[in-house]
């Protein structure tokens, strides 16, 4: 039976939390490889990245960490439910920061996995920290693909859309308001009325605002000025030159509107990694990767392989 113990380690200025999964018999006289999990644009780690991933991970006999990131969750970080591609990069650099001060950790086995946006971000991270020796995306999503859509797709919008972003920092910059908007429209009947027929959007409200898997961590809401950031913001940039690692992409067979399948080729394709692999997981939807277990059962299988081959 695997154990669990929580954190909270320093990212500069604030404090992040985050919650290790051990494997069962766990030896702290030992350096182990670690894995570093980051959940989804919109998430926390009660949700995927720890329920699911870290944990079946962990039964498999890794150490695992599942975290928040900064603006987060549970970390810290104002004005809170902020998207910022940089802090949800370095987040993942934070975390490997605390890793390696632990002495039951092998700072030269350390891999990295992320979900939907938090695998763009991974992916964004083991580009400029080669501290990762492993980096695997499940489901991996790049936001500023996503938000460009959302704001766009024509450049005009997007520019009409960031002046906006620019008259609302300034209300709030002379003490107005933060601005939230949702994620997701509020339910499945608020999404009919708005025309979204998306399956991932779909799939999406399914999980995050259902039992299924709604956290109160994870509210469904973003601070608007931030995503200005996502909008410009290119996971596979400079991909071909600076992700050298090995690479495992899985994905479900079946493309939704958060391009996962797509964004998956697209780095399958760009990256430098002399070992890298494209897993698609046929008959299976984004969401379907997140907690289901036809789609989570071959892709931990994946993770498994691939991990104890490069860790």
């Amino acid at each position: 039976m695997i154990t669990t113990k929580d954190v909270t380690f320093s990212a500069r200025e604030l404090q992040m939390k985050g919650r290790l999964f051990f494997p069962e018999n766990f030896d702290d006289s030992y350096q182990h490889e670690v894995i570093v999990v980051n959940h989804p644009t919109s998430s926390d780690f009660n949700q995927t990245s720890g329920k699911i991933y870290a944990t079946k991970l962990a039964e498999h006999g890794f150490l695992a960490l599942a975290y928040d990131s900064p603006y987060q969750g549970q970390s810290e970080g104002e004005p809170h439910n902020s998207e910022l591609p940089a802090a949800r990069t370095e987040g993942v650099m934070f975390a490997i920061d605390f890793l390696v001060t632990l002495p039951y950790v092998d700072a030269e086995r350390v891999g990295v996995m992320g979900i939907c946006g938090g695998g763009g971000f991974t992916i964004n991270a083991a580009k400029i920290d080669h501290r990762i020796k492993a980096v695997a995306g499940v489901a991996a999503a790049n936001v500023g693909d996503v938000y460009k859509l959302t704001f766009g797709p024509d450049n005009a919008s997007l520019i009409k859309t960031l002046e906006d972003m620019g008259r609302q920092r300034t209300i709030e910059a002379r003490g107005g308001e933060v601005k939230h908007i949702p994620v997701l429209p509020a339910s499945q009947k608020a999404r009919e009325a708005a025309g979204i027929n998306d399956v991932d959007i779909e799939q999406a409200i399914d999980y995050y605002l259902t039992p299924r898997g709604q956290d109160p961590y994870a509210p469904n809401q973003f601070v608007y000025t931030s995503l200005a950031q996502d909008i410009a913001f290119d996971a596979a940039a400079l991909a071909d030159r600076l992700l050298t690692q090995p690479l495992e992409l899985i994905a479900g067979g079946i493309p939704g509107g958060f391009g996962s399948y797509r964004f998956s080729y697209e780095i399958y394709q760009k990256a430098a990694s002399e070992h890298k692999e494209l897993t698609i997981i046929d008959g299976v939807t984004h969401y379907e990767l997140y907690d289901q277990p036809k789609a989570v059962d071959p892709a931990i299988a994946k993770l498994v392989e691939f991990f104890g081959k490069y860790l």
